[in-house]
């Protein structure tokens, strides 16, 4: 039989579960009352890094509190996503949600040390870039073809550098290859800033680079930049070609970052959150800023970002099957 309260002790378990319930709205109604951490799983300088910088910058001021961008790289993304897959879910400790480590890592590891989709709250995404391929001018190519027929030409082939095992970067090298039989070996790095450091000192041949890493450097003449991974050609830099117009059929892989928390994250936190982004994402001038930088801003609802993350878990297993991607 179930227990039975008295009047006095159902009247005390009521004032408490009020005082409670009161307590957390309190602490949802004043949020943020403390500086926010954005964990980026990658080290410094890379694209996602610029753009989080950039929204932290806005979401700063329109919050009231410090936010606060810290660089946990290591794993291909897995140490610092780690981090927020098992801290608070109090909306104080957030993550630079990635393509690698939400969708494509779960296909690569063995053992991930986090669901990319029952271990995380979704709030929205930021920006979506196109990859592009570029080489020092050193290397003396200027179009995809040049590029092939060197890679052919050298026993070892060519190195190419990555921003970790299983990073977009790496898979849009592994498409490449499969696609143009290029003699291309990975050379992977600590994130998006060192493998275009290595890039740029010549330590390596050729990456798959982010737009917003890449594009300074494109403008600056220090590299060359031979395609764009997307479908179309990118708003920011219209003279490059799409890697389809070079003759790879169909070619399409783009990195995307948005903004998620710890699983379990308060209803509350998630809409102030979502609502402060998409007027910050709407802004025109932010929107210019991310065109300038080589990305688009990007904005859905946290259901919809969610459904999103899930698809790309999907479309990404196939991609890692089809490349025959050793398991890590």
């Amino acid at each position: 039989m179930g227990k039975i309260w008295s009047g006095a002790s159902a009247a005390l378990l009521f004032g408490l579960a009020t005082l409670l319930l009161g307590s957390s709205f309190g602490q949802a109604a004043s949020y943020p009352d403390k500086p926010i951490r954005i964990i980026v799983p990658f080290g410094p300088g890379g694209g996602g890094d610029i753009i989080v910088r950039l929204v932290g910058q806005e979401l700063s001021k329109r919050l009231g509190q410090a936010v606060v961008v810290e660089n946990r790289a290591g794993a291909s993304g897995n140490i610092g996503t780690e981090v927020v897959a098992h801290g608070s879910p109090d909306g104080y400790t957030l993550l630079m949600a990635n393509v690698a480590p939400m969708a494509i890592n779960a296909a690569v590891f063995k053992h991930l040390p986090y669901d990319p989709v029952k271990d995380f709250t979704a709030i929205s995404p930021l920006a979506v870039f196109a990859n592009v391929l570029v080489v020092p001018p050193s290397l003396k190519v200027h179009n995809v073809s040049e590029l092939v027929a060197l890679s052919k030409s050298r026993p070892g082939g060519l190195n190419y550098a990555s921003a970790g095992m299983g990073s977009i970067t790496n898979l849009s090298a592994v498409m490449f290859r499969l696609a143009t039989g290029a003699n291309m070996v990975q050379v992977p790095y600590r994130g998006g800033g060192p493998a275009v450091a290595a890039l740029l000192g010549s330590q390596v041949d050729a990456y798959f680079s982010s737009m917003p890493a890449a594009l300074p450097h494109v403008r600056s003449g220090q590299l060359i930049a031979l395609g764009v991974t997307s479908e179309q050609r990118s708003a920011s830099a219209p003279e490059i070609p799409t890697l389809a117009e070079a003759g790879l059929a169909d070619f399409n892989a783009v990195t995307w970052i948005g903004l998620v928390g710890p699983a379990g994250l308060p209803d509350e936190v998630v809409t102030r959150l979502n609502r402060e982004l998409a007027e910050i994402l709407r802004a025109p001038a932010i929107i210019e800023e991310m065109t300038r930088v080589g990305a688009e801003a990007s904005y859905s609802t946290p259901a919809a970002f969610a459904a999103y993350i899930r698809s790309e878990n999907k479309r990404w297993a196939t991609v890692v099957q089809q490349g025959n991607i050793p398991l890590q």
